[in-house]
């Protein structure tokens, strides 16, 4: 298998790890598609999924099919040191903020959202569940995040951070919080390149978008996650409502303030929408200089979706929607690696990057 194949697959089989194999960096559940385990996969940040009876394992740094050595070298994360600090006010850095790959910091700035009734919620997020196990906080400050981030920079290397939020009822969706905390943080740490994520702001609070880019912001996060409107009602319904248009019209600004490939936006492959409309949505956005950031819908634990036993998609069907993309934007010259900061970055909860995207 080449490396998108197993890229691919492994993204949504998971791996088993064998007793004596440890991944210390984890992240069980929380906003969004997000997998479990971060690790190295032959030096590329990844995430992966703990599945016991995945057919790929972890042994002695290598990773196995069916017993066979599959020549991949895996290489564990260590867990930061400043997860062992805590805030003036007591509160855990661990609790504030995240490593994500191995020198990203990525935060939820608020971690409650205005569409987590069950009638509105996204059916792959758990964004809540984090908070109600004490895992987080539900409000962070901008004087605590930008403690943890030189904190992080100064102990571990880290290099970039994701800062997103849960929505709220404001018409800023929630942008002006994440521009206090992105103020904040680079004030603290002036080199440290973030990346914000939100919702679009109602179409009379574009100027919301400006904040951010005043604020600091290197790069903009603005999620889709479909262009299906039949896929979005069924697994967005809260956010299915907003209309695309207004998706449209916020990447475009978005576009003008951060720049071409400084934007990007979340594709999920699995959700039932058509492979090839998929890419053909991906190819309008890559037209107008946003990044489609396509990833395999994973079903985590105490969302929805796993609740009613949403299977992920084949490895198969993520590799070819993939391996298309990234072909269009390599032809558009935006590869996720030249971008400051954010999930395409980072690059770890997709394929892309082993696709040249």
């Amino acid at each position: 298998m080449d490396e998108l194949a197993v890229r691919s697959d492994v993204a949504v089989r998971g791996i088993a790890v064998d007793l004596g194999s440890v991944i210390p960096l984890r992240r069980p559940g929380g906003a969004g598609p997000s997998a479990d385990g971060h690790v190295l996969v032959d030096g590329r940040r990844t995430t992966i999924p703990i599945v016991a009876d995945s057919p790929y394992r972890l042994r002695d740094g290598r990773l196995l099919h069916d017993g066979t050595d599959m020549g991949v070298e895996v290489t564990t994360i260590a867990r930061p040191r400043f997860y062992d600090l805590t805030t003036a006010d007591g509160v855990r850095y661990e609790q504030l903020a995240r490593l994500h790959g191995s020198d990203v910091l990525a935060t939820t700035v608020v971690q409650t959202c205005v569409r987590y009734g069950e009638a509105d919620r996204c059916r792959f997020c758990a964004i809540e569940q984090s908070l109600e196990s004490g895992a987080t906080t539900a409000v962070k400050t901008p004087e605590q995040l930008a403690e943890v981030a030189e904190a992080a920079v100064r102990l571990d290397g880290v290099r970039q951070m994701v800062m997103t939020t849960g929505t709220s009822n404001g018409r800023d969706r929630g942008a002006r919080h994440l521009a206090r905390c992105t103020r904040a943080v680079k004030a603290a740490v002036p080199g440290l390149a973030v990346q914000v994520q939100c919702e679009p702001p109602a179409p009379d609070d574009l100027a919301a978008l400006t904040a951010l880019r005043d604020a600091g912001a290197d790069a903009i996060g603005i999620h889709v996650e479909s262009l299906d409107d039949a896929v979005r009602r069924r697994w967005m319904p809260g956010k299915g409502a907003v209309p695309l248009e207004q998706y449209w019209a916020a990447w475009d600004e978005a576009v003008r303030l951060f720049g071409p490939n400084a934007v990007s936006t979340y594709l999920i492959v699995g959700l039932g929408e058509d492979p090839d409309e998929l890419v053909a949505g991906a190819a309008e956005l890559i037209r107008r200089g946003v990044y489609p950031f396509v990833v395999p819908y994973r079903p985590i634990p105490g969302t929805l979706a796993a609740a009613a036993g949403d299977p992920p998609p084949s490895g198969t069907l993520l590799a070819d929607v993939t391996s298309r993309v990234a072909a269009l934007l390599r032809a558009a010259g935006m590869r996720g690696a030249d971008q400051a900061a954010g999930c395409a970055a980072c690059g770890a909860c997709s394929a892309l990057a082993a696709a040249g995207g």
